[in-house]
């Protein structure tokens, strides 16, 4: 058994010490790089969201309004290809969704609102419902 485990780390280091040499650190996207970060900003009639979505197309891109409750969710494609000539030398590939919930003050006219995408920047333009305002009854 003791010999099996000096095996077994004599196989760890000697795969370490070529990892180290023949082998670059990818440098991927990873979970934490897909975020879809927010700016909310709110004036008497509505509020503006700015959420940071690189690389996504406008087309994959979703929004769900539900009372003061807002879903953005979007699928992300990201492919990359290094060629020396006619050689690949890496590919790399990832395919997920990301996707944010965030619930507002106040309700959101979605009939009124408005969403534009230009250079991975969603800005999203919510105008607030009018409250309704309670109406008095006289009892005769």
């Amino acid at each position: 058994m003791q010999t099996l485990l000096r095996h077994h780390r004599a196989d760890d280091a000697f795969d370490n010490l070529f990892r180290g040499i023949l082998m670059r650190p990818v440098h991927t996207e990873t979970g934490a790089d897909l975020q879809i970060r927010l700016d909310v900003s709110e004036n008497e009639s509505a509020y503006t969201v700015q959420a940071e979505i690189a690389g996504v197309k406008k087309e994959d891109i979703h929004i769900t309004i539900d009372g003061n409750q807002v879903a953005i969710s979007a699928e992300v494609k990201n492919e990359k290809e290094v060629k020396e000539g006619e050689k690949l030398l890496r590919s790399e590939r990832y395919y997920g969704n990301v996707s944010r919930v965030f619930t507002l003050a106040q309700e959101v006219d979605e009939d009124s609102s408005q969403a534009t995408y230009s250079d991975g920047i969603l800005k999203l333009v919510l105008h607030k419902k009018v409250a309704v305002k309670a109406k008095r009854i006289t009892v005769n």
